[in-house]
């Protein structure tokens, strides 16, 4: 007895080939589409989907604390990293490398980086 609802809900998902084996390995992403099996979250957190696993109860308290943490520091530094890393996972390497590099010395151009060397 087999079953193809893991591999039509992959593609169905939009997440399946391609952004599951980036996300969390070749091995554990054939696993998971070729059984249809699902993964709890400790599991998830483990294999590096989500950052992070809390109760429901925890859940708002703390998104707004590491929201809060991530809107302390510099917002164009924020989106610059935001950007970079959502290049690294459609970038090759080499192509990533590259994009960092123009992104790091890009924000050299920031007021934010000129108070913080002046401060320094």
């Amino acid at each position: 007895m087999y079953s193809i609802h893991g591999v039509m809900q992959c593609y169905d998902d939009d997440v399946g080939t391609q952004r599951l084996i980036r996300a969390i390995g070749k091995s554990k992403a054939m696993e998971l589409i070729l059984t249809g099996s699902t993964m709890g979250a400790v599991q998830a957190e483990q294999c590096g989907l989500v950052s992070k696993v809390v109760s429901v109860e925890q859940l708002l308290p703390t998104a707004m604390k590491l929201a809060s943490k991530i809107a302390s520091f510099s917002q164009p530094a924020i989106a610059m990293a935001k950007e970079t890393v959502s290049a690294a996972h459609e970038l090759s390497l080499q192509e990533g490398l590259r994009f960092e590099r123009r992104i790091f010395h890009s924000m050299f151009a920031l007021d934010d980086q000129k108070v913080s060397l002046s401060v320094a």
